[in-house]
């Protein structure tokens, strides 16, 4: 191990051109990386702390950082940093103390800085059919817009994808000239942290791809899958972003009456969700939503704990025996 004459903020950006180069992390981990430790960058000048050396790092910095974040609001909701966020704060620097570590940098080990214990479980926000027949019913189908934004909805549904893997798909990865009828459609997509998955689009949702791709001829040659008819034709690209397709959800959602909190991640929980009640096995829903984890998959469990209630009640035959 060396002691290191760079300080810690002319290591984070080190450690953040190493996740872009080396590790090959996307551009939204990168960004995201950037934006948590921005503030613990901002603390070390706050605090007079701009020239402290990765080795000089100690416990009672974390802790005094800690005390940071907690007097912290957030500039959305103007209220303090929940248990949560703080926590997102800490596993960055987490991440930064073990790139240095993997360095052979001396500097405090990534044991000595622990999470924030969050009493809170995490709820997942998903909708039940009758609430998914509503929102896939708001797009106007006569219009080409309206096509384009019933097949979004359907993708979402069918598919599980993110958002990010929605707005990544290209039009020559959905073939459907030759499927046979009443067939899903399997394609192999490159997901978060670059991990390959098949995603299965069912004879439905390529219906609804398939009226959109014909109603949008003019833009034949435009790659993307789903696109923005709005854009200028000086950009070479139309692709929708992420934030379009948000703001297109929410807006159906409201149109719908539907809860507010509803976002393309609501529709990956609806389609986890729907799958779970279903009786699929938690590993092949893994699978589907292509979590690294099989704990990141068990959040979906809660989900399904007063129906195996109501099930056990009414199936078990522990009722029926005979009491002696």
């Amino acid at each position: 191990m060396i002691k290191s004459k760079k300080t810690l903020i002319k290591q984070i950006i080190n450690f953040l051109e190493y996740c872009e180069v080396e590790k090959g992390l996307s551009p939204v981990s990168v960004k995201n990386y950037a934006q948590f430790l921005s503030k613990f960058s901002c603390w070390l000048e706050f605090a007079n702390f701009g020239a402290l050396l990765p080795h000089q790092l100690s416990p009672d910095h974390i802790w005094k950082y800690r005390l940071f974040l907690a007097h912290q609001t957030s500039p959305l909701t103007h209220k303090p940093l929940s248990k949560a966020t703080q926590n997102y704060y800490l596993i960055a620097l987490r991440v930064l103390l073990a790139y240095l570590t993997e360095k052979d940098i001396l500097s405090l080990p990534v044991e000595k800085i622990k999470l924030s214990k969050n009493n809170k479980s995490r709820k997942i926000k998903f909708l039940t059919l009758e609430q998914l027949e509503k929102l896939l019913s708001m797009p106007n189908i006569k219009t080409k817009t309206g096509l384009r934004d019933k097949a979004i909805l359907e993708t979402l549904f069918s598919t599980g994808l993110r958002v990010s893997e929605l707005m990544s798909l290209n039009v020559n990865q959905i073939k459907i000239e030759k499927l046979p009828k009443g067939k899903d459609l399997e394609v192999v997509i490159t997901g978060k942290g670059e991990n390959i998955r098949t995603v299965y689009f069912s004879p439905r949702c390529l219906e609804w791809i398939d009226k959109y791709l014909k109603a949008r001829k003019d833009d034949d040659d435009d790659k993307a899958l789903f696109i923005n008819f709005s854009t200028r034709s000086f950009k070479s690209e139309k692709r929708l972003s992420t934030r379009s397709i948000e703001r297109i959800i929410k807006s159906y959602a409201r149109q719908a009456g539907l809860p507010y909190f509803i976002t393309p991640h609501t529709i990956r929980h609806s389609f986890a969700t729907d799958l779970l009640n279903q009786g699929v096995d938690l590993r092949i829903i893994q699978e589907f939503l292509g979590h690294k984890n099989i704990a990141t998959t068990q959040v979906y469990t809660h989900v399904t704990n007063k129906k195996l209630r109501q099930i056990h009640q009414e199936f078990h035959s522990g009722a029926r025996l005979k009491n002696e």
